[in-house]
């Protein structure tokens, strides 16, 4: 099976690996003539996985056509507001019969879309080719090879069946799931929570802070899921609780450490630079409580990492405004 992936940062070049160490025969694509260079020669990305040497079934470009020419699976591991830009001038240079997997876990701002609805539009493919593949899996361990297990979920089984036969392997696990939206919806508001939990730390709070935004903040995705005809199973599974744990846990999430960051004090600006990558739940949670609103949804936890990275917000008020909210049953939230 050829595969094709489209972005060669950490989680990119990590799931490039996943796939070789599959059986695939892997091109990965990116903008760094300088990184595709390296990964030729070398057979390592020094810039996003240092000290990690990747399969000689990879080879590295910059030409996009040359990477997805008779590709089986394409995969698109690029930051999501920038998803539609890059993706549609590369309309109608994917084979016939390949599917597209998105790794990309966030909601683009200006249309509220879900990331596999960005890929059927800008590239122009039936939504069924389409496929979303989600859950703890954070690239630095995954690329020393540690077991995970991940979620892959189309609308379309033969898809999902393709792209689990395309990454299974002794240490990555698939899993298949039909909701994508809630599997998309879990993996976009898991970093804005992610981002709650590392501000929450950051100001010295301890665990029982931690376990309380973790806990709430699954509410708040199951809340927005169901009111967009998700599947109240997902959320417990893989793709819900065990991305968001992950994600709110681990000092190599980069939600969590620019999250972390802002709670120290740190100016956004500060924490981006120092954070040093793309945290996707800076721009997303603007995203998702748009849509949160649109649908009359309340998402207090999700309003509150707004009003910290966006609107001036204090990180003490923010904590004192959860706490303020007035008193209810907790199974409420989940009608």
């Amino acid at each position: 099976m050829i595969a094709a992936v489209l972005g060669a940062g950490a989680w990119g070049t990590t799931f490039a690996q996943v796939l070789a160490d599959a059986g695939c025969s892997v091109r990965l694509w990116g903008r760094s003539a300088e990184t595709a260079e390296q990964i030729n020669r070398e057979h390592v990305n020094g810039r996003y996985l240092p000290g990690v040497v990747l399969p000689e079934t990879i080879t590295a470009t910059t030409d996009a056509a040359q990477a997805l020419a008779g590709a089986d699976v394409v995969v698109i591991a690029i930051p999501s507001q920038s998803a539609r830009a890059t993706l549609e001038p590369l309309r109608g240079l994917l084979a016939p019969g390949s599917v597209a997997v998105s790794l990309m876990k966030g909601i683009e701002l200006s249309t509220d879309q879900r990331m596999s609805q960005v890929v059927a539009e800008a590239l122009d493919i039936d939504p069924r080719r389409v496929a979303v593949v989600s859950g703890p899996n954070l690239a630095g361990e995954i690329a020393q090879r540690q077991p995970t297990a991940t979620v892959v979920s189309s609308t379309d089984p033969d898809t999902a069946a393709l792209v689990v036969q395309a990454c299974s392997s002794g240490y990555f696990r698939a899993y298949t799931n039909p909701d994508v939206v809630g599997v998309e919806l879990c993996g976009a508001v898991k970093n804005v929570i992610a981002l709650a939990v590392g501000m929450a730390q950051g100001r010295g709070f301890g665990y029982n802070t931690t376990a309380t935004v973790i806990t709430r903040g699954l509410t708040e995705i199951t809340r927005l899921g169901l009111a967009l005809g998700a599947d109240r199973e997902t959320f417990p599974g893989l793709a819900g609780m065990g991305d968001l744990m992950a994600t709110c846990a681990s000092p190599s999430s980069r939600n969590h450490t620019l999250g972390r960051h802002l709670g120290q004090g740190m100016t956004l600006d500060d924490a981006i630079v120092a954070t040093g990558g793309t945290a996707e739940g800076v721009k997303s949670c603007r995203s998702v409580l748009e849509l949160a609103r649109s649908i009359g949804v309340e998402m207090p936890i999700t309003e509150a990492v707004v009003g910290v990275l966006h609107a001036g917000l204090p990180v003490e008020e923010m904590a004192r405004g959860l706490l303020a909210r007035p008193q209810r049953s907790e199974g409420a939230d989940h009608r």
